[in-house]
Parts: structure tokens; sequence; C-alpha cells
């Protein structure tokens, strides 16, 4: 099985933190994630993760810091997913594929019901 390469990102807005819900129709559906999405042929894995966010989420972003890529086999496909830590910049946030959002400290990120592949960047993240 192939794996699929990966970008999310952890979107700093000053000391709180995003987290998105993915729609009912998605993979996955109302598990939370970090948004982000899949690497294009040719592109970076820094270019994939400002495209995705703005695709996703109509915000500007600064990458920040690169933590521990995971690979984690679902029942049906493999990712890799590769985290950055990013700092939101400008641009109004508007949801165009999830169906929630939340920006909370740090902390309050373990209340949500994580997507797997997510769970052990969410575990490195906040050992920071």
């Amino acid at each position: 099985m192939k794996t699929i390469p990966v970008t999310c990102a952890i979107i700093h807005f000053d000391d709180k933190v995003l987290a998105v819900q993915r729609s009912k129709t998605m993979k996955l559906p109302l598990k939370w994630e970090f948004a982000g999405g899949k690497i294009e042929k040719g592109e970076t894995e820094i270019d994939c993760t400002k495209r995705e966010i703005f695709e996703e989420l109509n915000i500007q972003i600064e990458v920040k810091e690169k933590l521990t890529p995971v690979i984690h086999q679902y029942s049906d496909f493999k990712i890799k997913l590769i985290p950055f830590i990013v700092k939101y910049i400008s641009g109004e946030l508007i949801l165009k594929e999830h169906s929630d959002f939340v920006i909370v400290n740090k902390e309050e990120l373990t209340n949500l019901d994580w997507a797997e592949a997510d769970l052990p960047i969410l575990k490195e993240f906040l050992a920071l």
C-alpha cells in the first residue's frame, strides 16, 4: 500500500491553538485534526502547508518549526503526516472543508476526539 505524504499545521493565534473538525462527508468524519493536506508533485513540505492552510482556511501563516513525522496505517490507506508549528499572520478564518473549529489553550486540545494519526503529534506538541 502506497504511503500518502500529508502536511499539517499546528496554528498559533497568539497563545492559543487552532484545531479543526472533519466534516461528515470526509474520511474519518467528525474527528478533530490539525489542518493540512496532501503534498502535490514538485511541491515542498512548507509550500504545501502554506497552500493547504490558505485553501482550507483562507488564512496566511508563517512556518516556524517542524515536528516529528508520523506514519499511520488506517484500514484502507496509509499516511506520512508531517507536522509544522506555524504562526497565524493574516486573513479571516473561513472553513471551506471542515465542519467546525476551536481556538483554545494548548491543554484544552486533549478534550477533543482526534484522528488517530494526529495523536502522536498532539503528544509531542503538548510536551514542548
